[in-house]
């Protein structure tokens, strides 16, 4: 009996202990369980917002290659008849080897893992996909080759409808080659690629209106001086009318570009895994719209009072084209109003350079250079005004800002340099495979002399 109390006592002694040892046991499992649940929301967040952007890369991808066929259709509807089955197949042609060339040389030309003081990339060879533990966090590495790679094309459609109806096919294919593997590229990695402009000057071109639109512009300028105006133009100083053939179909390539323009610029936030981020691409979609809405309504009311009243189609449509280009640069930060009115200068700039590219008998055909040239400047220049109006680059708590002097060294830096590039190879081709066609060929129609097969058989060319 006096045995069995010891142990009693000594069990109810020990109980405290063992209460205390539970409690702590209890509580360990319970912040295991809690840095457990932690990490599983982290990794769950971390997964989604992988997903999220991967797809935004993707979609907007595909939204942007419709541009394609808005660049397309417009570029058909502005040609006369003869001509538009060659621009048909430019439009597809150009956009293959656009695709070609931007995966051999071009992506890595554009993201250079080394490069010389800033100003070209040193990486060689064709992009391939990194594996996937050694790749981005943030989204799967060939979903942002998709999306860098549609950009590319537009650059080279700019070029492809101001020289349309009098340059050779295989003449525009090699200078395309040559634009989407290098020119474009080398000014891409610039800003993007956080090259000179970037690090040295704080120049800021959010989704491209001095990247692509205005690297088009300057090499379709080049191209348009070089090759000359289309036979018949021009009489002294007397213009002679060359109307497209087909005016809905340049109102539906319009909308295309339009719809096209929201992926351009809203997948160009390149995060939708949170709520700042899927706001933010929210803000760009409205922007985006109300910059055209702004063009449009601009472009209408300056050719009515130019014109006495009457209102230019094809002057519309480049105001829609203009005012995009225009809020291009910088979508997110200016309010709906703010973007509004950049959209209309945009239009009216439009509008007012047409005549001044006629004026010095520049021949360009679907008015490519007044709404990418001219609006991608305007563009570029009006972001300062987004980020505190500062004149000079200034360092503010050790970031350099975005300046009107720094965005316009970038723009002078473009346009030079792209410039001299297209010069260089539109003389290369024009003493070696030719750019320009015969007289006769010309009046004919490229679609006869050129692709062999005529876009309107039935009808009569004109």
């Amino acid at each position: 009996m006096g045995q069995l109390l010891k142990r009693m006592t000594r069990g109810v002694a020990l109980l405290p202990v063992f209460a205390i040892s539970g409690a702590l046991a209890y509580a360990q499992d319970a912040d295991l369980e809690a840095r457990l649940s932690a990490l599983e929301e982290s990794v769950s967040a971390s997964a989604s917002s992988y997903v999220d952007n991967s797809y935004l890369f993707l979609i907007g991808g595909i939204i942007v290659m419709l541009m394609a066929a808005g660049f397309l259709c417009l570029e058909v509807g502005l040609v006369r008849s003869k001509n538009a089955a060659m621009q048909s197949m430019k439009n597809v042609l150009l956009y293959s080897i656009a695709g070609l060339m931007f995966w051999v040389v071009g992506y890595n030309m554009a993201y250079p893992g080394e490069s010389i003081m800033g100003l070209v990339g040193t990486t060689p060879g064709p992009w391939s996909p990194p594996p996937l533990d050694q790749s981005h966090g943030d989204y799967a590495a060939s979903s942002d080759w998709f999306f860098q790679m549609v950009f590319v094309a537009t650059a080279a459609s700019i070029v492809s409808g101001t020289v349309a109806e009098r340059v050779k096919l295989w003449g525009f294919l090699a200078f395309t080659a040559v634009l989407t593997a290098f020119i474009y590229p080398i000014v891409v990695s610039w800003e993007w690629g956080g090259g000179y402009l970037d690090s040295e000057w704080a120049f800021s071109d959010f989704a491209g209106s001095t990247l692509v639109h205005s690297v088009g512009g300057w090499a379709a300028l080049m191209g348009a001086i070089i090759i000359g105006p289309r036979t018949g133009k021009y009489f002294g100083k007397q213009i002679h009318p060359m109307p497209g053939s087909n005016i809905p179909l340049a109102g539906l390539g319009t909308f295309l570009l339009w719809f096209g323009w929201f992926g351009f610029n809203g997948a160009s936030e390149l995060a939708a895994g949170g709520i700042q981020s899927i706001n933010d691409v929210a803000a760009i979609f409205a922007n985006t719209n109300m910059a055209a809405v702004g063009g449009v309504l601009a472009a209408t009311v300056t050719t009515a009072v130019l014109y006495k009243g009457k209102v230019d189609a094809t002057m519309v449509f480049n105001g829609a084209i203009g005012g995009l280009v225009s809020i291009t640069a910088e979508p997110l930060a200016p309010s709906m109003g703010a973007s509004v009115l950049i959209g209309a200068v945009g239009g009216v700039l439009v509008v007012v350079s047409v005549p001044l590219l006629d004026k010095f008998k520049i021949d360009d055909v679907v008015g490519a250079i007044p709404a990418h040239l001219v609006c991608g400047i305007w563009g570029t220049l009006i972001v300062a005004a987004s980020y505190g109006n500062h004149v000079m680059p200034v360092e503010i708590e050790g970031e350099l800002q975005t300046s009107y002097f720094g965005q316009l060294v970038g723009v002078l830096l473009t346009g030079v340099f792209v410039s001299v590039a297209s010069v260089i190879v539109w003389m290369a081709l024009k003493v070696t495979i030719g750019i320009r066609a015969t007289e006769e060929e010309e009046m004919a129609g490229m679609d006869v002399s050129e692709v062999g097969i005529e876009a309107y058989p039935d009808f009569t060319n004109a």
